[in-house]
């Protein structure tokens, strides 16, 4: 399943669990399920929390991009120095599941 980056992002500000979505347009139509979850449809469900700016939400989606592949990057180098201590792929794989 991929990572929700978005929903993510909006769990870090304002202490978590603060944020909805809107299920309305303000002219009344209704948003479709699938395209509600978007920085537009953002609504606050937690008192004295505030929306951050959409530039916020998007450099803590990149921040959080750019952790998952450090992690992957990470994990690579430490395989590859495990295999060239010597260590078989099965025993490598034993260790850290790759």
């Amino acid at each position: 399943m991929d990572r929700d980056y978005l929903q993510d992002a909006l769990h870090t500000f304002n202490g978590g669990n603060w944020y909805g979505w809107k299920k309305y347009n303000d002219d009344g139509t209704k948003i479709p399920n699938d395209q509600r979850m978007t920085y537009a449809n953002i609504k606050v469900i937690k008192d004295g929390a505030t929306i951050p700016t959409e530039a916020e939400v998007n450099a803590k989606i990149a921040e959080l991009k750019q952790a998952d592949a450090d992690a992957i990057t990470k994990k690579a180098s430490g395989k590859q120095k495990l295999l060239d201590l010597g260590l078989s792929e099965e025993e490598v794989k034993a260790l850290i599941g790759v």
